[in-house]
């Protein structure tokens, strides 16, 4: 009976000093040390705590701390005005129990860039395909003022608070760009030396992976059943219906950026019609969730490959319907922009090797669009009308304002009668802005389509050498094309 009654004491005696566990502040991963700050707006800090936990923060450029308190779960967030500073900053987060110092931190443009393998690309390219330009881009890339924060491939059934793996904030430099995102580097690179200013780009991307893997359940939902109860999360992740956005979107939302590059689209090839739904409230959603208004959101249309058949004209495999689909989508996204690629593709490899080519026109839609250099062509020319003339057909186009151009003779047209057989024609630019095509196989033509096959070279531009997208003035399903 003693032992026990001095059991009890002592008990009673150590729980008198027990003192509670205090967690330390967490923060999440993409907010650190050399971060970089979008300038000149409103942006948000956030992280973790113990509940109702009190916390100063001190940032350099603000003349006062702020005070703030953890709800009951312990989460908290504060809006914070930044300057157009060029200065290193630091913030200072302080509680009771942690002392939190990011030091290094500058304001400037903040990209997101997502999507897919050809996003995913590095500067140094994949094995046996290469990245054009990679060496020298490379060797110049030390920039103190270029930083670079990557996501790590992980998937997630449900909405993760924060990011799993990642390789943080860096300083562009050989070491930290020779594995970065080679359309992410060379869109950053050059528009922080044209704006003089710091840039940051956030990579996070995973090859294969379709677009529903980006989306949220709440804006998949609509058009698919959801239920990952009984998914491997491990097997097919990049295929798995809102796993990417889960873990690799979610947890960097409200991290304010200015906008968003996109290259994907591959993994949803046949099935066009769908993308234009799906792709669309992808976008609206990201919107919705980053509560910053319709940012820049600027994608990359599918380059040519062979994908293993060059002989399917008038079926899904066919992804001409694709890069189709993916031009309509400006119509259907505000504000967004497009960079074409029908002329950089490979017969034999999905990555194309001329990144920076694709970064160009994806910052030429950014300079103008975004940050207003009016001066800077960015619209590649786009089918107009057509008029049926002298046995065949001319060919109208808007954004050609400087007129069109090809570096040879034109090649990819097709036209078709009546009857919907499509035979090839001999095209031409008339007057330096249109195209006339024509085919004695033809005789009375009523549409033309170009470039409408997998693999294909295209040899339409206007004169600032945009391409022009494959297009089609028919809307016809069950159009054939003459065996050859």
């Amino acid at each position: 009976m003693k032992r026990v009654t001095l059991i009890i004491l002592i008990a009673a005696f150590n729980l008198l000093f027990i003192q509670p566990i205090k967690a330390e502040i967490k923060l999440p991963a993409i907010v650190s040390s050399n971060m970089v700050l979008q300038r000149n707006t409103t942006i948000v800090l956030w992280g973790w705590a113990d509940a109702k936990e009190k916390i100063t923060i001190n940032a350099s450029w603000l003349g006062e701390p702020i005070n703030l308190e953890a709800d009951k779960e312990g989460s908290w967030r504060i809006e914070v005005k930044t300057t157009d500073s060029k200065a290193p900053q630091s913030i200072n987060i302080n509680s009771k129990t942690s002392n939190i110092t990011l030091d290094n931190v500058l304001f400037g443009e903040v990209w997101l860039c997502s999507g897919q393998s050809n996003m995913q690309q590095s500067v140094r390219g994949y094995d046996g395909q290469p990245t054009f330009g990679s060496a020298m881009a490379t060797a110049k890339s030390n920039n103190v003022n270029l930083r670079l924060f990557s996501v790590d491939r992980v998937g997630s059934k449900t909405p993760l608070r924060n990011i799993e793996k990642f390789k943080g904030w860096q300083q562009a430099s050989p070491l930290s760009v020779t594995n970065f995102s080679a359309v992410a580097y060379f869109f950053g690179q050059q528009l922080q030396e044209i704006l003089g200013c710091p840039v940051g780009m956030i990579h996070t991307s995973w090859g294969g992976s379709t677009v529903q893997a980006w989306m949220s359940k709440e804006a998949l939902g609509p058009h698919q059943n959801i239920n990952l109860d009984d998914v491997d999360i491990t097997e097919r992740t990049n295929h798995i219906p809102t796993a990417l956005f889960n873990s690799m979107i979610n947890p960097l939302i409200p991290y304010t950026i200015k906008g968003v590059l996109w290259y994907q689209g591959e993994s949803n090839h046949k099935e066009p019609e769908k993308y234009k739904t799906l792709f669309p409230a992808m976008v609206k959603d990201w919107r919705t969730r980053w509560s910053i208004g319709d940012f820049p959101f600027y994608y990359v249309q599918i380059a040519p490959f062979h994908y293993g058949n060059n002989d399917v004209f008038q079926t899904v495999n066919n992804t001409a319907f694709m890069r189709e689909a993916q031009l309509q989508c400006l119509d259907l996204i505000p504000n967004s922009g497009i960079a074409i690629t029908i002329d950089i593709g490979e017969e034999n490899y999905i990555h194309p090797p001329k990144k920076k080519e694709v970064a160009d026109r994806l910052l030429f839609n950014a300079l103008n669009q975004t940050y207003d250099y009016k001066t800077i062509d960015y619209a590649a020319p786009i089918y107009d009308s057509l008029e049926l003339k002298d046995g065949g057909i001319l060919l109208k186009f808007k954004n050609a304002e400087t007129g069109l151009y090809s570096y040879n003779e034109l090649t990819g047209f097709e036209i078709a009668g009546d009857d919907k057989i499509f035979y090839p024609a001999v095209a031409k630019i008339v007057k330096r802005k249109h195209v006339f095509a024509i085919s004695d196989k033809v005789p009375n033509p009523v549409a033309i389509r170009y470039a409408w096959k997998n693999w294909i070279v295209g040899t339409l531009y206007d004169a600032n050498l945009l391409p022009a997208s494959s297009f089609r003035t028919d809307n016809w399903d069950d159009a054939t094309q003459v065996k050859k």
